[in-house]
């Protein structure tokens, strides 16, 4: 595992992590995004989560969908 891909698999894990601590689903994640005006679908956001290739503009919005406003790494 290259070490760009080392730095996604871990970003995804947080992310999905606070997700999770939320007790949010993908669809509600969605739905949270969507009321923001973040046009998503919920496939795509459990795809760009998967993977972890996401912009930090998308963690950002994630995150503030979720309401987190401390993220300790």
């Amino acid at each position: 595992m290259s070490n760009e891909q080392s730095y996604e698999t871990r970003i995804a894990q947080i992310l999905k992590g606070e997700i999770k601590r939320a007790g949010l689903t993908y669809a509600s994640l969605t739905e949270k995004l969507n009321q923001m005006g973040i046009d998503e679908k919920e496939v795509n956001v459990r795809n760009k989560i998967g993977r972890g290739k996401f912009s930090a503009a998308f963690m950002m919005q994630c995150l503030e969908a979720i309401g987190l406003r401390d993220l300790r790494l």
